[in-house]
């Protein structure tokens, strides 16, 4: 009876140190989230807000059922401040459009992605007007030539590895052209767009993934180089691509206060895009920033294409 009663302590002693253990580092990981500006390593701390508020809900119930009521306060304060930086992304839903719309759509393809019907049927549910497409490379260029009929206005830079880049318009396309923006020698696409509700101006660019110190310093030095790119246009600006960052970065967020672009997310909460095979981890690195001058009236993401990433799908109207 004697040693039952020692096992059950001992199992509640290591379980309370298991407990301690993921509070500390779940409390630990939020703060080195605020410090990316200072390493690269730190910046990926910034990317998980969700995960680590929803492991703090999971800690939480724990604690109160074993009545560690200081332990569940402070975890309480962990989640809040965590859960801070997403509850913005839920408010802000603009009014439904009193004229026409149009459909913009981001689609990472993967350049090892070999489900050319997946992605054909992806674009013809969706039916965008611009389609932007990454990870384009010879092989995928050519596959995606059938797409011509409905999108007889492009701008391409197909490219072997994950950095070819596409450009798809119903309408008409001006001043277009494949750009490298910063330093790190991957193309990009500029254009202005006519629409029949008026012109604005295409950003489509892939920066590198912030892989060790060298690609997240040209990540970051793209990241920094947009804002000026996007004050040089005339027309109001949609900036769309795999921007290998959330938006909790801290050169994110000096990406939007910089250009005076929008989050498209705001107004339809938290819509992770990758990575599409694991659910828990999947954080929003996908992206369609605009001027104030454009309206997002509805924000999804899209089905499973084979790739890594999901599309995302934005409707919008030009003020």
């Amino acid at each position: 009876m004697k040693e039952k009663r020692k096992n059950k302590r001992n199992i509640r002693s290591q379980l309370t140190g298991v407990l301690e253990i993921l509070g500390i580092g779940i409390s630990v990981a939020t703060i080195l989230g605020f410090l990316g500006r200072l390493h690269w390593a730190l910046d990926l701390f910034s990317h998980f807000r969700v995960q680590y508020f929803q492991l703090c809900l999971i800690l939480i119930g724990i604690a109160l059922w074993r009545r560690q009521h200081k332990r569940a306060i402070a975890l309480v304060m962990v989640a809040c401040l965590n859960y801070a930086f997403v509850l913005p992304l839920y408010f802000g839903k603009p009014a439904p459009p009193t004229g026409g719309t149009a459909r913009a759509m981001l689609m990472n393809i993967n350049a090892a992605n070999g489900n050319t019907e997946q992605v054909l049927e992806a674009v013809a549910k969706a039916n965008p007007d611009i389609l932007l497409f990454e990870e384009v490379t010879p092989k995928w260029e050519s596959e995606l030539a059938v797409l011509g009929t409905n999108y007889p206005h492009r701008i391409a830079e197909a490219q072997d590895g994950c950095f070819g880049i596409m450009l798809l318009s119903k309408y008409p396309l001006s001043h277009g052209n494949v750009i490298y923006i910063g330093s790190a020698d991957v193309p990009s696409i500029m254009a202005d767009v006519h629409f029949p509700q008026g012109e604005l101006s295409v950003i489509g660019t892939h920066p590198l993934p912030p892989i060790g110190k060298t690609y997240s310093r040209h990540r970051n030095n793209q990241l920094a180089k947009l804002p000026a790119l996007v004050k040089t246009r005339k027309h109001p600006v949609l900036l769309i691509g795999d921007l290998n960052a959330s938006p909790w970065s801290a050169h994110f967020t000096r990406l939007v206060r910089d250009s005076g672009l929008k989050n498209s997310m705001k107004g339809f909460g938290f819509q992770p895009s990758w990575p599409s095979g694991n659910r828990f981890l999947r954080i929003p690195i996908d992206h369609v920033l605009h001027s104030p001058k454009i309206l997002i009236h509805n924000r999804a993401v899209g089905s499973n294409v084979g790739s890594d990433h999901f599309p995302v799908i934005v409707d919008f109207s030009i003020r």
